[in-house]
């Protein structure tokens, strides 16, 4: 259904959405293709992201293409996931199918396809809009930023991640614990390589690393378990020499990885609680994203999340289109438990990726084992995540 149909079932209803990330974009896109007329507010000066890249697995491509965007434009489609060990010695390597895919990307060319998408379905787009202030009323939302301009609306979308000024007040101030892991994350120029996803598997640490943009750059991103504290957010540079010290011990293609690295950054890994409450019960406001189930990085689908939440937020809106309330009721209801198992078993990841001997070795002989009599089963532990389509009931 076109987005300018007058007969599209959000037709002349109005929706502002907090922030300009994959979240919100994805959210603006989605709402503005059942014909909502949607506006997002963005602190930053421009839509841009600094380098990193994501993994966009089944059940993310498969709303990117409802939302128009081929997953082909943004990255490579990957073949496999190895795992390894702290030597490099491979320990089991899952292959991938083709249909739909997994799809290394960089995060700034889904940010940028989004924001084309966006905008050319017509969703307004206002840069340095920090907001400072939301408040619920009978009649809907008002949102107050920085520079003290007034923002009415009928529905309020708070895709504004880690510090959503929209989630405390749906449900009250939470305070993250800090997980004891730190992790760095570095993009260097490519070399080349198939694209696979490996892992490589260390005690007390792992570190990730990916093509992308067809081979010309490479994703490094590196998890240790450290008693000393870092910030949350995850754009503090830090020294390369550091990252060096904590896997020197690594070997395979990761020292020469490694030695590459010029710019770094390091942000601390903290847990936070799936949002109690997504929706303030009476169809006015909504949570998505990173603002409802922040997650640990270890199972690569806080982006897909975010990409499932939109498409149902929508889907759920367009089904009672004169009753937001119960819509509203039946995304976070449809939302909350499936988010809340991803993250659970991100948390397990990553306990899993950090073994120490003994209790490595046997684990790794089993892993072995499993992927040489039954290549594909590790995987199908996972279908639960990658088969699902939030593009449909």
């Amino acid at each position: 259904m076109s987005p300018r149909d007058p007969s599209a079932p959000l037709a002349g209803r109005k929706a502002l959405v907090l922030g300009a990330g994959v979240a919100g974009l994805s959210a603006a896109c989605a709402l503005r293709g059942v014909g909502a007329d949607v506006e997002i507010l963005e602190q930053a000066a421009e839509i841009t992201e600094v380098g990193a890249g994501l993994q966009i697995s089944p059940n993310g491509v498969r709303v990117l293409r409802a939302l128009g965007i081929d997953p082909h434009d943004l990255g490579d489609p990957a073949e496999a996931v190895e795992l390894r060990d702290m030597s490099g010695r491979l320990v089991t390597r899952l292959a991938l199918p083709a249909d739909p895919g997994f799809y290394l990307c960089h995060r700034a060319d889904l940010i940028a396809a989004l924001e084309r998408a966006a905008r050319a379905q017509g969703v307004h787009v206002q840069l340095l809009q920090r907001v400072e202030k939301v408040t619920l009323n009978p009649d809907g939302a008002e949102v107050i930023t920085a520079v003290g301009a007034h923002h009415a609306t009928g529905l309020l979308i708070g895709a504004d991640g880690l510090h959503s000024r929209l989630r405390p007040v749906l449900n009250g101030a939470a305070a993250p614990f800090f997980t004891g892991q730190v992790a760095w994350r570095a993009v260097i120029p490519g070399d080349g390589g198939a694209p696979v996803a490996q892992v490589f598997m260390g005690p007390g640490r792992h570190l990730v690393s990916y093509p992308l943009r067809a081979g010309r750059l490479r994703n490094i991103v590196a998890v240790q378990e450290c008693d000393t504290w870092a910030a949350e957010d995850w754009n503090h540079p830090d020294d390369p020499a550091a990252l060096r010290e904590a896997f020197a011990r690594f070997g395979g293609p990761v020292p020469g990885w490694l030695a590459a690295v010029d710019t770094l950054f390091l942000w601390g890994l903290f847990r936070h609680p799936v949002a109690r409450h997504w929706t303030d019960g009476a169809g006015r406001a909504a949570l998505l994203g990173d603002a409802a189930h922040p997650t640990l990085p270890f199972m690569a689908q806080g982006a897909n999340m975010a990409l499932e939440d939109a498409a149902t937020l929508a889907r759920c809106l367009a089904a009672t289109p004169d009753d937001p309330a119960q819509a509203l009721a039946r995304y976070g209801t449809q939302r909350a438990p499936r988010t809340r198992a991803i993250v659970q078993a991100a948390n397990r990841n990553a306990k899993a990726y950090h073994l120490r001997p003994p209790f490595a070795s046997v684990a790794h002989g089993i892993l072995r084992l499993g992927g040489a009599l039954a290549p594909g089963a590790a995987l199908r532990r996972f279908r639960w995540i990658y088969d699902f389509d939030a593009t449909r009931d």
